[in-house]
């Protein structure tokens, strides 16, 4: 008590100079303890934080949000296109100083918001005040405003925390199946059974329109119906899942989908089939009397006749886009929540962009190559490239479960094989049934032979340890390979020596030779016995982007200096099918008891760090407190290094005070 009455005396005499000084100096600039930084941080869904940085001056401290003495704050102005979402709270951790909770040199305070529009705004005032073992300073103040934008991915400002499965959701969108998506949309224009339809239905059109104008009308509508029925279905199926059962529901589904050996299976079998369609051996098309239905209903005038024409279009291309289709859905689908969507919109944009370019422009129509046999070789190509693709979804379950069906080199072994023999059919040395006789080679297929002939050479050193970064995230990780050329850095035995127990126990093994936990409570324990920080992987055994941030950006010399040496590390598999005894079951809040490593690492990575998707970083003190915010899919190597040394600071700090 006494403290704070000195304490308080000191402020309103450090007030009263203040006036003085500005009477005597008006315009001068007011001291300033504490450098602001206020930026956003994506959390979950459509929830982000607020977070207000200050770097304290030197021989400074300032108080807590419920100080007695002087509280800092922050003064909210009304937001625009968001709802605050709690109270103001601390992410730093106070230290004592003479029976007052303060911080030195720095202090990081958050709050959350609900962002309901494209952009939100937020502004307002920061208000604190600053102290030495002396004196006080006046009560200062500092004006902010930030703009934060609710993308798809949900990033703010600054990428910080996440969401998404096999991927992404952590802050940053995953483009790459954007990328993919569109390019599967455009790939699937190529095939026999979509590109004969192509200047056939623009004709039709355009002949069947009183002006030229009004033909174009309806192809742009033909257009649009073909996006709204690839879109639409998937689109209510994940809403309706979300709306019924919350982000939870929907995750756990994705996650089912993602990481359960029955989906899985499914996948790489429907996979297989799908690849032995393309290569002839049986065509998969929809009943014919769905199809006669909808052909009938094309006869109909108006946008409804246009609709059935779309929806016609779509079943009659079923055996050609419907493996495509399955591959983008089945990819997306280990995402987060808006990737399914934005994937299939975005291939069937792809796909149904030409029937309108042509319609607007159909001169281009004569421009357009002949119906022919080299129709069947894209959609061979495609076969080829879908076995390739499906023994992922055989690895990813490989991996959950351990099988141990699947090494690195035995998967390697059939993606050499796979794209040689492919290699092989673009110089014509391979036929199936439907291929014509090429009596030469063309300079276009040669070209495409040399450029995969080119990636098998690539793939061949990887049989002996090679690192293949650029395949890293489809790839089984390094430490499933049994045999590494003139090293074992990368191998499991690495790790076994040197954690056998706890290795041996969940029979998981961390990348680049380095030692670690699986359990968020055993890597606790083992920092503070060895007095050193945190460093929690929210990983799965299926999440691409945690094999490319691997292979990467851990790789790189002084990122794995700092995680070799400076750090305890915890791998958070949220996709193991490891059986947990039951004193390590977890109950959550609705009753249900997680009984597997995977779903109580999930139930963690959600409920302590606000994330549900992989990979994300966290960095904790020993006693569990948070360091820095938490970091998602990033490739920038300087970036992470930064991000690893400021927990390494603020751990430092902490052990000062």
């Amino acid at each position: 008590m006494k403290n704070l009455i000195i304490r308080t005396i000191s402020a309103l005499a450090a007030i009263c100079a203040a006036f003085a000084a500005y009477g005597q100096g008006f315009g001068q600039d007011p001291l300033e303890t504490i450098t602001w930084k206020v930026s956003s941080e994506h959390v979950e869904g459509n929830t982000y934080r607020i977070v207000f940085s200050g770097t304290i001056g030197e021989g400074w401290h300032t108080y807590t949000l419920d100080s007695e003495l002087y509280p800092t704050d922050v003064i909210f102005d009304e937001p625009s296109g968001c709802t605050f979402d709690g109270e103001l709270y601390e992410i730093t951790r106070s230290v004592d100083y003479e029976g007052d909770p303060v911080f030195f040199d720095s202090i990081v305070i958050a709050r959350n918001v609900t962002v309901s529009e494209a952009r939100a705004e937020v502004s307002g005032e920061i208000t604190w005040m600053s102290c030495t073992e002396t004196a006080c300073a006046s009560p200062e103040y500092e004006k902010f405003s930030i703009s934060i934008r609710n993308t798809a991915a949900g990033q703010g400002e600054i990428s910080a925390a996440g969401t998404g499965a096999s991927g992404t959701g952590n802050g940053k969108f995953n483009w790459a199946i954007v990328i993919e998506a569109i390019l599967w949309g455009f790939a699937a224009l190529l095939t026999p059974c979509v590109f004969p339809m192509v200047p056939m239905t623009v004709s039709f059109f355009l002949k069947g329109s009183t002006t030229p104008a009004a033909g174009r009308f309806k192809a742009a509508m033909y257009g649009l119906f073909i996006v709204l029925l690839y879109t639409v279905p998937i689109s209510l199926i994940i809403v309706i899942t979300r709306v019924v059962g919350g982000d939870a529901v929907t995750a756990d589904i994705f996650n089912w989908l993602a990481t359960h050996w029955l989906p899985n299976i499914v996948f790489f079998i429907v996979f297989m089939i799908f690849a032995a369609s393309f290569f002839g051996a049986f065509e998969i098309t929809l009943p014919s009397s769905i199809v006669n239905k909808s052909d009938k209903g094309a006869d109909k005038g108006g946008l409804l006749g246009i609709f059935f024409m779309a929806l016609t279009l779509v079943l009659v291309s079923f055996s050609c886009t419907g493996p495509i289709v399955g591959s983008v859905l089945i990819k997306a689908t280990q995402g987060e929540f808006w990737e399914p969507m934005i994937a299939m919109l975005a291939f069937s944009l792809a796909f149904a962009i030409p029937f309108t370019v042509l319609a607007l422009f159909p001169s281009l129509l004569k421009n357009l190559p002949k119906s022919g046999g080299w129709l069947n070789s894209v959609k061979v190509v495609l076969g080829f490239i879908e076995v390739a693709l499906g023994f992922k979804f055989l690895s990813v379950a490989d991996q959950t479960y351990h099988w141990g069906l699947l090494d690195r080199e035995v998967y390697l072994a059939i993606w050499i094989t796979v794209f040689t023999l492919l290699g092989f059919y673009l110089l014509g040395k391979i036929r199936f049934a439907h291929d014509d006789k090429t009596d030469h080679v063309s300079v276009k297929r040669l070209a495409l032979a040399i450029a995969v002939f080119s990636f098998v050479v690539y793939m061949i050193p990887g049989m002996f340890g090679a690192p293949l970064k650029a395949l890293s995230g489809y790839l089984p990780p390094l430490t499933s390979q049994d045999f590494v050329l003139g090293a074992n850095t990368g191998n499991a035995s690495a790790n076994a020596d040197r954690n056998e127990g706890n290795t041996a126990r969940f029979d998981l093994h961390l990348p680049l030779g380095l030692d670690g936990y699986f359990t968020l409570e055993e890597g606790l324990a083992a920092a503070k016995e060895a007095g050193k920080p945190v460093f929690v992987d929210i990983t799965g055994h299926g999440c691409v982007n945690c094999r490319e941030m691997e292979s990467r950006v851990w790789s790189a010399p002084e990122v794995l200096e700092i995680l070799r040496n400076d750090y305890i590390i915890v791998a958070l598999y949220t996709d193991d099918k490891t059986r947990l005894p039951e004193e390590e079951w977890v109950e959550t809040e609705n009753g249900d008891m997680l009984k597997d490593l995977g779903r109580v690492n999930s139930y963690i990575a959600r409920t302590r760090f606000g994330v549900n998707a992989q990979p994300n970083y966290v960095l904790l003190s020993p006693d569990g407190e948070l360091l820095a915010p938490v970091r998602g899919y990033d490739l920038s190597i300087p970036g992470f290094t930064e991000f690893l040394k400021s927990g390494l600071d603020r751990w430092e700090e902490s052990l000062k005070h």
